[in-house]
């Protein structure tokens, strides 16, 4: 890096890391000792001190403007806001739970919420549920992404200016992640990003700051002042998301060449000078950021003490080393010949049945069963009972006390009318492609059995034959005869004949999540499970929880392997080629759309493909004897190639994952690639009135395609289906186009 000068380490010569990398030309090598022998301590002595102050405060304000602009909406469940938000109100409640990222992020949302005083009783379960009506602190959790998104630019300004590029070169790089419309969206909802990318940018800008305090000599105040903060930054990104591994091979690759260098002969170090920085580097970069990621983990271990819905991911030693949650005391064992109500959760919607037939056509003229219905009923009614029955009778004598476990296979039977819930091959009401379901009396029963037979499985992670318990199992209710699903709806409802209530058919999408319901209450309950009696609590120690954890949380993270109708390819990221709806709001056509800066994003990959297509030409020339290059690119060539491998560091490995994949993704690779655009726009340049004019024009394109963009990105204007359809570029998909 151009801000090395010299080693004064006993012993170094002039020879830095840059020289060593270009060592292979005898006659690049003498132009670049010649321009550094001349090369003044700082290349920014010539530009005004108040106008860096000026323009770093300036572009500090507009990232909080752009931010905090309208935070507080909407005022509504967004996006992955179910999830994050979720589990800060586990934290609080101190209920386990199950996520693929380790817990640093998430523990700085939880933080926000105890530090204003919020219970944590709203579980953000819908996009689009109400923050008003359920009185939440969203806006504080929000302000926390806002913040650290904010802080990010002014770190990049001065990322650049510490490379020692110019003050318009610096304010550009600003401003390219500054009037981004995806890092603005990403970073003023209660997601983890805002910390991920504001750790990337403090890993790559305390390392550089390391790097040029060699300058001054090792091992003093501000060497390791630098280092130590470059490991606490790489540790807040590995504690974040796992992606932060990416963010290691960009620092690690720097500092394997700064150790190779030192390890040259010419740098006068002896071998034991050389481990001695090899040790300090060591204990610096991965011994204290791994110290670090495992005491969150242990906050993790130390808040989550209570049972919840986590639990079912983990093994039996570990369940029980947890406190029964709140929901344990409403929990109660299902037992064989219960009379119990069954719940849908996506619709609270109880399992209910009636005297009343469906009718023999439906209105598009297709024939029913004329069976006794089955529905979907909201409230409380006696039609809604059903009893838990085995496959084959107890004996009279030993029916008690008998539960219920996952993969049981039962039947139920309705109380009122002492029917048997049935389903078969007829199409169902409202779904012709789903299965009806129906009850029949005693007799048909027996003649039609296999009909009657249910499993019981897991809809989530929990043990298989573990006993299902009210409130909290949640399970599939699968047709043993035709293999479909128990499901409900409530994006239509039947008509008069089915008294507007829900329809319940087989889905033969079995997988689907919207499929999943759960035992609501025992009806009648006397006996010992009235009474709530706490569970004993084992210890575990804490190396066994941390590793069994991080072996199901690598495990499951390679399952995400399915289909996702917003999930995009690593060749699309770079041109921004498609984004994810985050929220929409039918009423007054108002929208989230993540999308990048079409023309900050378009205007990266012009640079890097003109840059790789420039050096490539250079070297070839060079192979001809014919040097093009001035000194002062010379002493950039270091810079960019440093960035240029954090920015494919942080993009080609996603090439090779299997797992979902998403724009936001992208986004710190996106972050290195505006820091790689300014310097390289300096570079192809160089610093004066063309490079100020080229930066004041392309700024204003970036301005504009921000403001173009801002009514998707801030979701508070409600488009025309015209105005949505100018904006609908590429694979871009929105909403109310018509």
């Amino acid at each position: 890096m151009s801000g090395l000068r010299k080693r004064t380490t006993k012993g170094t010569s002039k020879k830095d890391l840059s020289t060593v990398s270009n060592s292979s030309d005898e006659k690049l090598l003498e132009t670049v000792q010649k321009s550094k022998d001349n090369e003044k301590p700082t290349d920014q002595t010539d530009e005004c001190p108040l106008l860096n102050k000026i323009s770093l405060a300036v572009v500090t304000i507009l990232a909080f403007v752009t931010r905090i602009y309208k935070i507080d909406y909407p005022s509504e469940v967004v996006f992955d806001e179910v999830h994050f938000g979720k589990f800060a109100s586990y934290y609080l409640q101190r209920t386990y739970f199950f996520d693929l990222h380790p817990p640093f992020a998430k523990l700085l949302i939880a933080l926000v919420g105890y530090l204003v005083g919020y219970d944590g009783s709203f579980k953000f379960d819908n996009i689009g549920d109400s923050y008003i009506d359920n009185k939440v602190p969203y806006v504080a959790y929000r302000l926390l992404s806002a913040v650290l998104g904010s802080v990010t630019v002014p770190i990049i300004y001065l990322t650049l200016k510490e490379l020692n590029y110019s003050i318009p070169t610096a304010v550009f790089g600003s401003l390219l992640v500054l009037f981004d419309n995806a890092h603005v969206a990403e970073t003023r909802l209660i997601l983890l990003d805002a910390v991920l990318i504001l750790s990337v940018a403090l890993s790559i800008y305390s390392y550089i700051r390391f790097y040029k305090e060699q300058a001054n000599g090792a091992y003093t105040k501000g060497w390791f002042k630098w280092l130590i903060l470059t490991g606490v930054s790489l540790s807040c990104v590995i504690s974040t998301k796992y992606v932060g591994v990416f963010t290691y091979i960009t620092i690690g690759f720097a500092v394997a060449l700064d150790l190779w260098s030192l390890l040259d002969i010419e740098s006068g170090l002896t071998i034991r000078q050389f481990i001695r920085h090899f040790v300090a580097r060591f204990y610096s970069l991965i011994v204290l950021p791994f110290l670090i990621y495992l005491y969150w983990f242990y906050v993790h271990f130390e808040i989550l003490t209570r049972s919840g819905p986590g639990d079912g991911f983990m093994s039996s030693e570990f369940q029980e080393s947890l406190g029964d949650s709140p929901l344990a005391k409403t929990a109660k064992q299902v037992n064989y010949y219960d009379i119990v109500t069954f719940k849908h959760k996506g619709t609270d919607a109880l399992l209910h049945s009636h005297g009343y037939r469906y009718p023999l056509r439906y209105e598009d003229g297709r024939v029913s069963s004329q069976g006794q219905q089955v529905t979907g009923f909201i409230g409380e009614d006696i039609n809604n009972q059903w009893q838990v029955l085995p496959v084959e009778e107890f004996p009279e004598d030993n029916k008690l006390n008998k539960p219920v476990r996952i993969d049981d296979i039962v039947r139920f039977l309705h109380v009122n009318t002492g029917t048997y819930l049935l389903s078969h091959d007829v199409a169902s009401p409202l779904y012709p492609t789903n299965e009806e379901f129906t009850t029949v009396d005693y007799n048909t029963s027996i003649t039609r059995f296999n009909e009657t037979l249910f499993k019981l499985p897991a809809a989530d992670k929990s043990n298989k034959r573990s006993i299902i318990k009210t409130k909290s199992s949640l399970l599939r209710v699968l047709h043993v005869d035709t293999t479909v699903a128990l499901w409900t709806h409530d994006d239509v409802t039947l008509p008069e004949w089915g008294f507007n209530q829900l329809e319940v058919n087989g889905n033969k999408k079995i997988q689907d999540s919207t499929n999943t319901w759960y035992f609501d209450e025992i009806i009648g309950l006397n006996d010992s499970r009235q009474f709530y009696v706490p569970k004993p609590v084992k210890k575990i120690p804490f190396f066994k929880k941390w590793w069994e954890l991080q072996f199901i949380m690598f495990e499951q993270n390679n399952k995400l392997s399915s289909e996702h109708p917003f999930a995009s390819d690593p060749i699309s990221w770079p041109g921004s080629l498609s984004g994810v709806s985050f929220w929409t709001k039918e009423g007054t056509k108002e929208q989230i759309y993540f999308i990048g800066n079409l023309f900050g994003w378009w205007l990266e990959v012009i640079a890097l493909a003109s840059f790789a297509g420039f050096f490539a030409a250079v070297k070839l020339v060079q192979q001809r004897k014919i040097y093009v290059l001035k000194d002062i690119q010379i002493k950039q060539l270091f810079n960019i190639g440093f960035l240029y491998i954090g920015y494919l560091s942080h993009y080609v490995f996603f090439f090779l994952m299997a797992r979902q994949k998403f724009l936001h993704h992208y986004l710190p690779a996106h972050l290195i690639a505006a820091i790689l655009t300014a310097a390289i726009l300096e570079f192809l340049v160089g610093r004066g009135k063309v490079l100020n004019i080229t930066i004041v024009v392309l700024s204003i394109g970036l301005i504009y395609s921000f403001y173009f963009f801002a009514p998707i990105t801030y979701g508070n204007v409600g488009l025309t289906p015209d105005q949505v359809g100018a904006r609908q570029f590429l694979n871009i998909k929105l909403h109310f186009y018509k």
